[in-house]
């Protein structure tokens, strides 16, 4: 079902809006990309679209209803990373990962494949709070994508990733594609252009 946004806007002051009259759509198997300076909205719009913040003005829909994180069947079917997630520095990523599965109730038996593909091998049994920021990007981003979801959100999702690193976050985000999901993530990475079927400029 995707994402359906419309007329959006929301106000900072009484005579100031960050945006306004901006609608949206994702369908299942695209990516919408959100571009703009900082201090445009693209952050406020992902907390929009997961129900983290009210729109002003506007409508929202996502995977058939009004989003909600507070409500559990919600956040099972979206996935997201904002500049505020985190992770659990006491887990491994093996235990990352089977954590996930334990709150999805959907194991994953490919946990080793996982952990390789995004570069983080020699770290499996490595606690997370002994990673570099950029290995912690990518446990972050292992999170947000090795558990179920029809809808991906994404917040500047190639900080702290080196060049391999975001070659995996591009491959990432066509497999959550190629698999149905509705993508949409914020960048100030030009090559993720190359992932979009919808481009937004708040700008």
């Amino acid at each position: 079902m995707g994402i359906r946004a419309r007329g959006l806007g929301v106000r900072i002051t009484e005579h100031e809006w960050l945006f306004r009259g901006l609608d949206l759509t994702v369908r299942p198997g695209e990516c919408a990309v959100l571009v703009g300076p900082n201090g445009t909205g693209k952050s406020t719009l992902l907390r929009c679209v997961y129900g983290m913040q009210n729109p002003t003005t506007g409508t929202v829909v996502v995977a058939g209803e009004t989003p909600d994180e507070r409500k559990a069947a919600f956040r099972r079917k979206v996935s997201v990373l904002l500049d505020d997630s985190d992770f659990f520095a006491e887990l491994t990523p093996v235990q990352h990962l089977e954590l996930l599965g334990q709150t999805f109730g959907e194991p994953r038996e490919d946990i080793d494949e996982l952990i390789a593909d995004a570069g983080l091998a020699e770290r499996a049994e490595v606690t997370a709070g002994r990673f570099s920021a950029g290995q912690r990007r990518r446990l972050l981003l292992l999170g947000a994508t090795a558990r179920p979801f029809e809808i991906l959100l994404l917040d500047e999702p190639e900080r702290a990733l080196d060049s391999d690193g975001k070659q995996w976050l591009t491959a990432l985000v066509r497999r959550a594609t190629e698999a149905g999901a509705a993508v949409v993530l914020a960048t100030h990475h030009p090559p993720l252009l190359d992932t979009a079927d919808v481009v937004l400029d708040l700008a």
